[in-house]
């Protein structure tokens, strides 16, 4: 049985080929329009079939940078680390770990290495 994302990622691999089927064969054999009544100058439809695509790649990564410039813009600059590491310090300073306190993970991590080290 299927699941639903394996279903949904399979339909969406079919209409992707279709797409891709259809414009390589109206980009390289454009009169096959004249089966749906269509009849076309072989120049503009082709000039067609690249034009558009590339205007909407175009109008895609400009609107990427532009979000990428406008998140940039909009956001306020870190602190400075001096800043964060006094703070920290600060904090450790004023609130001595507590016996009933578990210990910050990594001196945990580094009694454990110790008495790994002793055993041996």
């Amino acid at each position: 049985m299927v699941s639903k994302d394996q279903a949904i990622g399979g339909l969406i691999f079919i209409v992707c080929v279709v797409i891709a089927i259809f414009y390589l064969v109206t980009l390289f054999y454009p009169q096959w329009l004249n089966v749906l009544n269509i009849q076309p100058d072989k120049g503009v439809v082709q000039f067609w079939v690249i034009a558009v695509p590339v205007f909407v790649a175009f109008v895609a990564v400009m609107a990427i940078g532009a979000w990428i410039g406008w998140t940039m813009a909009t956001t306020p600059p870190p602190k400075p680390i001096e800043e964060i590491t006094s703070e920290i310090e600060k904090k450790e300073e004023t609130t001595p770990p507590t016996p009933e306190e578990p210990k910050p993970p990594e001196e945990a991590v580094e009694e454990k290495k110790v008495e790994r080290k002793k055993k041996s």
